[in-house]
């Protein structure tokens, strides 16, 4: 019997820390796509997952809790078939991963908000946004 994960496309989503956009994109494709794509997110210098993304995520109905925050480094030398850098910096120092297809998205990083707390879901809403309707583009419709 085949193997269903063999048949689907490994997606790496890339940050610097690991903490929020990478980790929103990860959450998101696979919720809409985890039948299609096997999909993992790393950091270049990874931190915990922010808990501003996960509460945003869940107030979405995506459920990201379980997720945590790994390094680049443990993917070397694995089949990834598309790497999406969501931010400049960590673009630059990622790899190369023979084969693969690049896509690099330039997504302001919303750990760095302030304010009231209003304020901060606010940016971390529309980071949530701006990645689901790249998501959709770049994969395919979300529902």
């Amino acid at each position: 019997m085949a193997d269903p994960m063999q048949s689907r496309q490994r997606v790496l989503f890339l940050c610097t820390g690991n903490s929020c956009r990478s980790q929103m994109a990860e959450g998101l494709l696979r919720a809409h796509h985890g039948d299609r794509y096997d999909v993992v997110s790393a950091g270049t210098r990874p931190v915990a997952v922010n808990p501003w993304a996960i509460r945003v995520m869940a107030d979405g109905g995506y459920d990201i809790s379980g997720q945590r925050s790994q390094s680049l480094d443990e993917f070397h030398g694995e089949g990834i078939d598309v790497v999406v850098s969501v931010c400049d910096a960590a673009s630059g120092l990622c790899p190369d991963f023979p084969g693969s297809t690049r896509l690099r998205w330039s997504v302001p990083d919303p750990a760095d908000a302030r304010g009231s707390d209003e304020q901060i879901l606010a940016r971390f809403r529309s980071v949530r946004e701006d990645l689901r309707q790249r998501i959709e583009a770049a994969f395919g419709a979300t529902a």
